[in-house]
Formats: C-alpha cells, structure tokens, sequence
C-alpha cells in the first residue's frame, strides 16, 4: 500500500493486547480511524533489546503470530517494518555458524573482525578515540570459536548485536535477501535503523562516513524502488544531517520537535520552534515520543546550550515521576543523549499541554507518528521500571484489552482522537505550509490546499496553553473543536 498522508502508530507486537491478532482487533474497534499507518517494532525472533537484536528477518516471533498476521494489517494500512542494517543476533544462525566453522564459514565475511580491520589486528588508542562510540571503549566482542580459539569482532551496541560488514559481498546479498522477504510482506516503507554507524573506516569516527554511507543507503533503496517501497534512515545527530539526507529525496525523522515543543511549552516563547519549522525538510515523519527516549542531541544548534539545558532541567522539574537517574547506567541507559520518560508526563501529565504538544505535531511539516504510549496519553511506568532496571521501560508499558478499553474514554485521549482524525482527513494537510510568529508566545501556521480549496489555520499561544483551530472551506470558516 502507498505511503499516506495520515498519522502512524508505533507500537511494538504484544503492547496493544498480546499479538497481532489483538492490535488488529484494537486497531478495528478502539482506535478505529486514528491512523492510516503502522510501524510494528522488529517482530521477528530476537535474543535481545526487545526485537532489536534480530535472528531470522524470514520470520515472525510465533509469540506475535505469523506473516498471515502482517499481511492482513497490510491491507488496511501503510506498514513500516525494521531492518537492522548495522547488526545482527550473537543467536542468529549466521554468527553461531561462523562461530562453529570460523575461516570455514560462508558467513565469516559477515562481520568485522579486528585481525582483518586494524592493521595490527588492534586500534591505536587514537583511532579509539577518534570512534562515535556508545560504550568507554573500543566496540568489540570476543568471539569464541569450537576449535578453542578467540578474536574480536566488532560490536557497537548490546552483547547480541553483531556488527555487519556492509562492504564485503556476502553482507549485500544477506542485505537483498532480507530486504526483498520483506517487500513481499506487505511493507510500504522499512526503516533502516541505526544506519549511521554501519560504514566504519579507519581515519574516521565511523559514524555516517562519506561518501561510503551514501553507496549504503542507495543500494536498498535501488532494490525496493521497483516494488514501490521507501526507506526512512534512523538517526540522532546534528539537525544539519537530516537536511542532507533529505536533500537526496529520502523520508527522515524530525527528531528536533520532541525537544523545540517542550521549551516552547516550558517557556512559553515560540521562536526556536518557528525557525525550526521554517527550515525543517518536508519529506518526514514527525516525532514526539518513540520506543526511546527523548533525544536532546538532535536540537543542537536550533537552541542554545543554555536552552537546551533549562528544557531538560525543567522536564526533570516539571514532568511527572521522573528522576535523572533513570537515564543512567543504573538503569542500563547506554545513550546519555536521551531522556527516559513519556512524553505525557514529560508535561507534567497536563491534558491541556499535551493536547497542545500534539496539536503542534500534527501542523507541523510531516506524516505525524505517534508511539502507543502517548495515543493514550500514558504516564510514566514506575512499576516496569523498577522491576526491570531498565531505563527506557518507563515508557514501555504493556495494555492489554481491557485496558484500553478504559484509557480510551479518557478526555484527553478522546481529544487527541477527534485531533488525529481530523488531521488524516483534511486535505488541507496536501497543500502549502506557512507558519509566522504572531508576537514572543503565539504561532499561526496554515496549510493551504488551493486545488481543493480548503485551508487549515492554527493559532496558538504557548504561554497560556490556549490554540484554535479553524478550517476554511471556499471561504467559510468552521471552528474545530476538540
């Protein structure tokens, strides 16, 4: 199915109800209508990192369902699947395979081992410096082969997330392989996470090497372009990066919003989010919340140091059970750039700022995501937290049926719910974006549909929390409300 102008779900396989049979039910029944599409987070079999760590991609995890089970949401929705361009699973056939046989492996050409990759099969105290790394050392494993021995493979993230080596040709056919499975399941879009960190090169921090990155990012899209499918890059850096990606016609994130519309709504000035609307590409999906946390790195530059820190210390102030320590190691937090919390209580479980935070969203240039936890404008999960030590659970919560059924006749969700149709259905949203700074604390922006006539205008003031919406129809105006 095509991509469509209407906002996505992200939810994982068993966070809506058990499966997939149940989020298909959830999809029909309580959140009829408040999407046109659906990222189901990674799916298949897994040994870590909630699915992030992936076994086998020509696979559904039989706990979630079965391919049938995809394909049936297909039909109703744009889907967007994961690929995990970087890694694969310490538990895949593939790396037990090279572990089994070693040199004799078809597969030992798979991953980067360090013998092969430094010239003194080690890297120069520079050169580990020198690399974006997410650990406070050199990123490796030691694999262990039958035969006895030991080396070191390169390992970027978790113990069970092996590295690629996107050069070699063994990589670019296990890449067409999976890539082609997956088109044939049903997928409008896959996003390629954590892209940036695949093309390592000595010299170089190995994060988003040019121009090797670019060959990385062109050879899927080459492949999925005749079945109609795009590829959405997944990265957390600089805002600059995501214009740059944006100019070669790719879908990106706008991961700078989350961070722009809390200082907007802490203190109520608008400029930093204007500007940032002025210039951000139009060819995204807009964030707030996602199955992380809150990203801080992505503002750099669209606020200032300064801002950027009065923001995190006033979430930390202002948001509803949340500690700082729960973006640390204690919690295995292994990104010191985000925030562990949800968005809903990032605003201090307020409806009227929440409401306004996705108001915001969906006039933003963009296709709206928005994560299953703030659908329901969930709060911050103490009890999963806790239980589990695990920083970013606490916005990980698991409804079941019944649940949902409750959550959904909540004010505020039932807002949100009328907002999101709203934004799916008017085809203003396919016109021409506008957004002016009305005075320090109010925004108007619009969208002009001049084909069909129709323009969408929101005034809002983020100091008083207030907005109005109104949606002109060949010239008569009808007030939306929520």
């Amino acid at each position: 199915m095509k991509i469509k102008n209407q906002a996505m779900l992200i939810t994982y396989s068993d966070s809506l109800g058990k499966n997939l049979k149940d989020l298909k039910k959830v999809l029909e029944g309580s959140l009829k209508d408040t999407v046109g599409g659906v990222h189901i987070l990674p799916f298949f079999p897994s040994s870590g990192d909630r699915g992030f760590a992936p076994m086998d991609y020509t696979k559904v995890d039989p706990a979630f369902g079965d391919w049938e089970d995809i394909e049936a949401l297909s039909k109703d929705y744009y889907l967007m699947f994961d690929f995990m361009i970087n890694h694969i699973s310490a538990k895949s056939p593939y790396f037990l395979d090279f572990l089994e046989k070693k040199d004799a492996s078809k597969y030992a050409d798979l991953f980067i081992r360090y013998k092969n990759f430094w010239p003194n099969g080690e890297p120069s105290q520079e050169d580990v410096d020198l690399i974006y790394k997410r650990k406070p050392r050199a990123p490796y494993r030691i694999a262990r082969f039958a035969d006895g021995s030991e080396e070191k493979v390169w390992c970027t993230f978790d113990e069970q997330q092996i590295d690629l080596d996107v050069t070699t040709e063994t990589t670019r056919q296990f890449i067409k392989e999976n890539l082609e499975n997956l088109a044939k399941h049903g997928a409008s879009i896959i996003r390629l996470d954590a892209f940036a960190y695949a093309n390592k090169k000595i010299g170089t921090n190995c994060f988003f090497v040019e121009p090797d990155i670019w060959d990385m990012l062109h050879f899927p899209r080459n492949l999925l372009a005749p079945q109609g499918i795009e590829i959405l890059p997944e990265i957390h850096e600089h805002y600059t990066i995501q214009q740059k990606i944006a100019a070669q016609d790719y879908y990106v994130y706008d991961f700078a919003l989350p961070m722009l519309v809390l200082h907007a709504l802490y203190s109520g000035n608008v400029n930093r989010l204007v500007h940032w609307m002025e210039i951000c590409p139009r060819k995204q999906f807009t964030t707030l919340d996602t199955h992380d946390g809150i990203g801080v790195v992505d503002v750099k530059d669209l606020l200032t140091d300064e801002e950027t820190e009065a923001t995190r210390e006033a979430l930390y102030a202002q948001g509803a059970n949340v500690k700082k320590i729960y973006s640390t190691e204690a919690y295995n937090n292994l990104d010191i750039y985000q925030i562990n919390c949800t968005y809903y209580s990032a605003l201090g479980n307020n409806d009227q700022a929440y409401l306004l935070a996705r108001v915001l969203q969906c006039f933003a240039p963009g296709i709206p995501q928005i994560y299953y936890v703030g659908l329901l404008a969930g709060e911050n999960d103490i009890e999963l937290l806790e239980s589990s030590k695990e920083g970013r659970n606490i916005n990980r919560h698991y409804y079941d049926v019944d649940e949902i059924e409750r959550e959904v006749q909540r004010p505020v969700v039932q807002s949100l719910f009328k907002l999101l149709k709203f934004r799916n259905n008017s085809p203003a949203f396919d016109g021409e974006f506008a957004v002016q700074m009305m005075d320090a604390h109010t925004l108007r922006i619009a969208w002009d549909n001049q084909d069909a006539g129709i323009v969408a205008q929101l005034t809002a003031n983020l100091k008083d929390k207030t907005f109005e919406i109104i949606e002109r129809v060949e010239g008569e105006e009808l007030h939306i409300s929520l």
